[in-house]
């Protein structure tokens, strides 16, 4: 009977460590393969991407009636006689860089030359190092070895030889010519076949991974696919042209600036620039360099650089965010690692392909169950919801971080929006785990501090909707963001002048905020009370153990017009019934809201837990509470969730 588990616990482990290695394994297996089959998967690589590039044209094709066959060979052909005449052009250029070349060596000597001079005391270091050098040969020297200066062995003088080769025939000579543009011409072929299949078999090739994926939700897969590949074609179609429009301006900047080639750096710039973050700047250094060796001063540098500085900011930071979002969907730390990985399985090919590829990953992770993990390990979406990464801030006893994404979030939204839909969620997933008993009273005192200084961190903030809504550029606050509904029905509450109010709601803190049971609750506490006092109604918080029966006769109930009563379970009705008991003694005149701040409570458990603890009103969320708070003073204010209570209360 003891020994079982034990069995069970190390026949479960073995199974998991099989997993791993498994995993493991086929991991391995699918690197070996990329690796060594590179020669045929580059070209299929590149053959897809150009298909998601050619396929809106081919769509637009067909809709002015081109049949399919005739639309996909004739963008195919125009596609691939571009891109040969790109090449030789290239190839071109690169030709009369070539010759050009020794004019330039002048020009680098003089700028050389005039850089030594110009360095003080250099030549003076250079002749004392030349001389430490000459001493340390003849430190080394054997000695019996005989001077190099006084025995000189008399040498033959060499005999010339001359090797002929035969003249090579008119076969061999057309080998020689065809030989090295086999492999390009091949790969070229490949590339070109498969683009037209990928195209005529659009719908085909769907239907197949359609059923790799997941055919149980036919309409689901076929939505999800049809929308990365819409999203995949616009994305590296706008692309394309934007950093050919990158290239093009380039190219003529270096034109009038008067940099040879100038051509083949515009178009090595718009190649280049689908490198993340590095491309730029490796496409610069080309016409610095060269710059620097046709130019006798340094103007013509100074331009280039000033090109590049201009140009570049522009596009990455203004013209790619106005046309597809600030990011290509993928996090800074995948797109390095993708781009180191491709570049170690294909070379430089890979790494200008590491960013396309590792998009389609991401796109297809975000679309297809099974393949999810892709989007969590690349995309830069939060990998954890925004109630998740709350709750592990407050784990973590990090108040400064969560108010910074707080701050973030109130860019487009509401205080009282975090609050209920983030924060308070957060606290629902710590109240789960302390019922579960895997968070400790200590670590739940832990997080109630961290909320408190969080909360301090944000008390400057008002619980009103932004006047200009500043769109945040911050992937975890637009997470959260998305998240929460446009408008919240507790948005527009009003801020409550206090000259206006009854004279029995004058007290310093008007609104006592009570903690139920826990320290969870207390922390709940004190978001409403920083609610509260947003709109008027200075509050003070209190933890559960003021109820007590020790410490309920020292409750300081001075000035105290309205009690709310903070629970995160419905686990024990008993205990707010006794807790509002002790609070009517002490508050006979004063409103209770009990606040059952529990997830998807309904209004009808809520009406009963009310009833069972005699309270005066009940609140399922923290705007719906301080909408209450905000009624029992007798203002006028639209009441969101009717009710009899708060409809006799306003009347």
């Amino acid at each position: 009977m003891i020994r079982q588990p034990f069995k069970a616990r190390s026949s479960d482990e073995l199974i998991a460590l099989l997993s791993a290695v498994a995993s493991a394994v086929l991991a391995f297996m699918i690197v070996a393969t990329l690796y060594f089959g590179r020669e045929i998967l580059v070209p299929i690589a590149l053959a897809i991407l150009l298909s998601f590039v050619l396929a809106p044209l081919v769509g637009a094709l067909q809709r002015i009636r081109v049949p399919r066959g005739l639309a996909v060979v004739g963008v195919v052909v125009t596609a691939f006689a571009l891109i040969f005449a790109t090449g030789s052009l290239l190839a071109t250029q690169l030709t009369q860089l070539a010759s050009d070349l020794p004019r330039y060596q002048s020009t680098m000597t003089a700028k050389i030359q005039s850089f030594r001079e110009t360095t003080a005391g250099r030549g003076t270091l250079e002749r004392a190092s030349g001389m430490l050098k000459d001493l340390s040969k003849e430190l080394d020297k054997p000695k019996d070895a005989p001077s190099a200066l006084s025995l000189r062995t008399p040498t033959a003088d060499p005999v010339p030889v001359e090797v002929r080769q035969p003249d090579p025939g008119a076969l061999e000579s057309l080998h020689r010519l065809i030989s090295p543009l086999l492999h390009p011409l091949a790969t070229t072929g490949i590339i070109i076949i498969f683009v037209i299949f990928i195209l005529l078999q659009r719908e085909d090739l769907r239907n197949r991974l359609i059923r790799l994926a997941g055919s149980h939700d036919l309409q689901r897969t076929t939505a999800a696919l049809d929308d990365a590949a819409r999203r995949l074609s616009r994305l590296f179609l706008i692309q394309l042209l934007l950093n050919g429009t990158f290239g093009l301006v380039i190219g003529i900047g270096l034109w009038l600036i008067g940099i040879p080639s100038a051509i083949l750096w515009g178009i090595l710039a718009g190649v280049l620039r689908f490198v993340p973050y590095i491309g730029a700047f490796i496409a610069a250094a080309f016409p610095l360099v060269l710059s620097v060796a046709v130019d006798p001063g340094w103007s013509m540098l100074l331009w280039t650089l000033g090109l590049f500085l201009v140009v570049e900011p522009i596009v990455g930071h203004v013209i790619e965010p106005m046309v597809y979002g600030h990011s290509t969907g993928l996090s800074p730390v995948a797109v390095v690692a993708a781009a180191t990985f491709w570049t170690a399985l294909w070379g430089p090919i890979g790494l200008v392909l590491a960013t396309p590829l590792t998009v389609c990953l991401v796109v297809l992770g975000r679309h297809v169950e099974r393949l999810e993990f892709l989007d969590v390990m690349f995309g830069d979406r939060p990998a954890l919801s925004p109630p998740e990464i709350f709750y592990q801030r407050m784990l973590a006893g990090d108040p400064t971080e969560a108010a910074e994404k707080a701050e973030e979030f109130l860019k487009e939204r509401a205080l009282s929006s975090y609050y209920d839909e983030v924060a308070l969620k957060g606290l629902q997933l710590a109240q789960v785990d302390a019922e579960r008993g895997t968070l400790d009273p200590e670590r739940a005192s832990k997080i109630k501090d961290t909320i408190s200084e969080f909360a301090v961190n944000l008390s400057d903030q008002d619980d009103r909707p932004p006047r200009e809504v500043r769109a945040t550029t911050d992937a975890e606050a637009t997470s959260a963001v998305e998240s929460v509904a446009d408008h919240s029905p507790y948005d527009n509450l009003p801020v409550l002048n206090k000259d206006a109010l009854p004279p029995e709601w004058l007290g310093e803190h008007p609104v006592l905020c009570v903690a139920g049971r826990s320290p969870l609750d207390e922390g709940a506490a004190i978001m409403l009370g920083q609610l509260t006092t947003a709109h008027g109604l200075s509050a003070r918080v209190e933890a559960a153990e003021a109820l007590s029966v020790a410490n309920v006769f020292r409750l300081e109930t001075t000035g105290v017009a309205l009690a709310c009563l903070i629970y995160l379970d419905a686990n024990g009705p008993a205990h707010m019934r006794y807790s509002v008991q002790r609070l009517r003694r002490k508050l006979p005149k004063a409103q209770i809201i009990l606040c059952c701040l529990i997830k998807d409570i309904d209004r009808s458990r809520l009406e009963e837990l009310r009833a069972t603890a005699k309270a005066d009103l009940a609140a399922a969320t923290l705007g719906e509470t301080v909408q209450l708070c905000i009624a029992a003073t007798g203002a006028e204010v639209p009441v969101v969730t009717p009710s009899v209570e708060v409809a006799a209360m306003t009347a």
